[in-house]
């Protein structure tokens, strides 16, 4: 039984990490779109496209 809890504690502790990782990368990807997009504009002017 000690176990078996054990694995539940970590295979609860995984699900919060990777709940985490997702919830940083929905709160960030429009600042770091937003942010690809300018560099990719001023590359293109940079080359005169």
């Amino acid at each position: 039984m000690k176990a078996a809890t054990g694995e539940l504690n970590l295979t609860v502790i995984t699900l919060l990490a990777v709940a985490a990782v997702i919830a940083f990368f929905w709160l960030m990807w429009p600042q770091i779109q937003g942010t690809i997009n300018e560099q990719w504009t001023n590359l293109s002017v940079y080359n005169g496209n």
